[in-house]
């Protein structure tokens, strides 16, 4: 019999979270029945949507939500072999019991010399988000100016490659030099620190004086309100994020988009990854080449230790992290 770690929301957030609202429990798991199979994670994830979605979907007492990369330890499923890897949507859970519905095996064209990390990462749900909402959200094209907040985030640094890739002129932000300068390294063309311009309005037009044909918002909020107003005629809106509210107890007011939206022609659209689902092999194989290639380029920032996992995802919510936010078990 095996004894499972869980974490679960003891308390749902007030503001930002914190440790106390988090308990660490041990669940002894059955044996196993004919077609399932035991788990046990490797790589868990920790993400911003993790705060909204808790919020609504989760009461306490509930086993955390999220995913993993995980190992499996033992089947009595045909389709799944002991020893492969997988990525489960299972929680933060150290081990696990899975009928197999859900799970999704790491290609098999994986290359032995990339982190498996990387498979809720850049190759992953953060960069799944990136390509379809760039590809099919933003519809980019080439010689077009791409603007993306939060861009040395997983999912903000991906949507400035790929951009790259497409063609385009890309203008990124972040809250701090080392960051900016990670930036420029993976190909920006210009990057600043939002939190040390004097003016935010400035240093949007002085990044692209013509303006933004796309703007992947993942922060929304103040800058958000900003930005709109440097989006060229027909410009088109992403919103994947807005990570500048989630901790939020009292609720911001604006961001008021109708006059910009009206005179400039804008399109706005939000949208979830999962619409894409029947095309995640598509997108899974489209990124794991750039990576091979080296023409997307990845950082994760890992955190040891599954009783560490409250702290890495309150350092991730505090920006702490370069890249993909990682725990590994």
């Amino acid at each position: 019999m095996v004894t499972a770690k869980v974490w679960v929301l003891k308390k749902h957030f007030e503001g930002f979270p914190k440790n106390s609202d988090f308990d660490l429990k041990k669940i002894e798991l059955p044996n196993l029945k004919d077609g399932e199979l035991l788990l046990e994670s490797v790589f868990l994830s920790v993400d911003p949507y993790m705060r909204p979605y808790s919020q609504r979907d989760m009461k306490e007492g509930d086993i955390m939500i999220g995913a993993q990369v995980a190992r499996i330890v033992e089947s009595k499923n045909p389709a799944f072999a002991a020893g492969a890897f997988v990525v489960a949507n299972s929680g933060w859970r150290s081990h696990f019991i899975s009928d197999g519905k859900g799970l999704r095996l790491l290609p098999s064209s994986w290359p032995e010399s990339l982190p498996r990390s990387l498979a809720v990462g850049t190759v992953g749900m953060p960069g799944l988000t990136a390509y379809f909402g760039l590809f099919e959200v933003c519809k980019v094209k080439p010689g077009e100016t791409v603007l993306v907040n939060a861009a040395a985030g997983a999912v903000g640094s991906v949507v400035g490659q790929l951009a790259k890739i497409g063609g385009c002129k890309v203008v990124g932000c972040a809250g701090s030099d080392d960051k900016v300068a990670y930036l420029k390294k993976i190909g920006f063309d210009e990057a600043f620190n939002y939190k040390t311009v004097t003016s935010l309005d400035e240093a949007l037009q002085k990044a692209s004086p013509d303006g933004y044909d796309c703007f992947f918002d993942n922060v929304g909020g103040e800058f958000a309100s900003v930005a709109i107003n440097h989006m060229k005629k027909y410009g088109r809106i992403a919103v994947c994020g807005a990570i500048s509210q989630y901790n939020d107890s009292v609720p911001q007011k604006g961001l008021y988009v109708q006059i910009p939206m009206i005179f400039k022609e804008l399109k706005m659209e939000g949208f979830l990854v999962t619409r894409w689902n029947n095309r995640w092999e598509e997108g899974q194989k489209a990124l794991l080449k750039w990576v091979v290639e080296g023409k997307v380029k990845f950082h994760e920032h890992v955190t040891e230790g599954f009783e560490n996992m409250p702290a890495a995802f309150i350092g991730m919510l505090k920006g702490e992290n370069l890249g993909k936010a990682i725990v590994k078990v």
